[in-house]
């Protein structure tokens, strides 16, 4: 055996043994690492008993069974709960808890504090993608560069892996902020259909439409970031803000006449019209992102 294969096979521990947690020990175990693992409900543990993992009695038990250990808990508090108590000295943590950026930088602090190094994760797939290298998913880390770089291979086993830097709080930012667009996506997606509800159009037929559609808009991101990274959002404009509000009024009347609630769209046409009412209508709408910022001051607000 090479010293590559004994790294990629070390022991590992993980709390939190449901749907992703199991998903996780499973693609752990199948790559030949021992694994303990706890759950507040042990009964929740005992498939994995039967697969090979060991089930510890407590939480601070699992801990000390590794020196790599995981968690995948239901919140933040949830994790605080769980390791109250356990030695920490000396341990390397690696948090896949949902949570926000703040809870990340705190849990950091409150883990270094412990003596324990610490990494955040945020996890861009659902269960049925974990160990399958053709899933496309993968997950943040952001804390520790040296927990990272020594733990790479293993964390890589169940997911791709995407370190965003040292400040604890990233990984939980760029996952949220991809969900949050996939939110508005969603949304628009819903309004799609509702719109086209009362008439005789079958959403099967209609959804390829919404997918090639979508796909072909989302290469606008770039854009996007060029204009906000340089400040200049008149640079590239094909549909300026004032034609684009112009169009919204059409977008909402068919919402009125279909008899659809305009509500998933009245946010971001205000938004947009706000902008405009500032002087920007030869820009593009991406300088909407200026009115989201509540950390500017009123000064500095158009």
């Amino acid at each position: 055996m090479t010293d590559k294969t004994r790294d990629v096979r070390i022991p590992l521990t993980v709390l939190g043994t449901g749907a992703m947690g199991t998903a996780l020990v499973r693609a752990w175990l199948a790559a030949g690492h021992p694994v303990t693992v706890w759950n507040r409900t042990p009964a929740r543990a005992e498939a994995l008993a039967a697969q090979g993992a060991t089930v510890a009695a407590s939480a601070a038990e699992a801990v000390s069974a590794s020196r790599l250990v995981i968690a995948c808990l239901l919140d933040d508090a949830s994790v605080g709960a769980a390791l109250d108590g356990a030695d920490l000295a000396g341990r390397d943590l690696v948090n896949l808890t949902t949570g926000t950026p703040a809870e990340g930088r705190a849990r950091a602090a409150w883990a270094t504090a412990r003596g324990a190094r610490f990494l955040d994760g945020g996890i861009m797939a659902v269960p049925p993608m974990i160990g399958d290298a053709d899933s496309g998913g993968y997950v943040f880390y952001s804390g520790s560069p040296e927990l990272f770089e020594e733990h790479r291979d293993t964390l890589a086993v169940p997911a791709g892996t995407r370190y965003v830097g040292g400040d604890a709080g990233f990984a939980a930012l760029h996952d949220v902020a991809l969900l949050s667009a996939m939110s508005g996506m969603f949304a628009g997606i819903v309004h799609a259909f509702a719109l086209i509800g009362p008439e005789d159009i079958a959403p099967k037929d209609f959804a390829p439409l919404l997918v090639s559609w979508l796909g072909a808009m989302t290469g606008s991101a770039n854009k996007a970031a060029a204009q906000i990274e340089s400040g200049d959002y008149g640079k590239g404009v094909v549909s300026n803000l004032a034609m684009q509000v112009a169009g919204n009024a059409t977008l909402l009347r068919t919402a009125e006449e279909q008899g659809v609630s305009p509500e998933l769209l009245t946010p971001y046409t205000a938004l947009m019209e706000r902008w405009l009412a500032g002087g920007h209508g030869a820009e593009d709408t991406t300088g909407a992102v200026e009115l989201l910022n509540l950390r500017r001051s009123a000064a500095d607000r158009p």
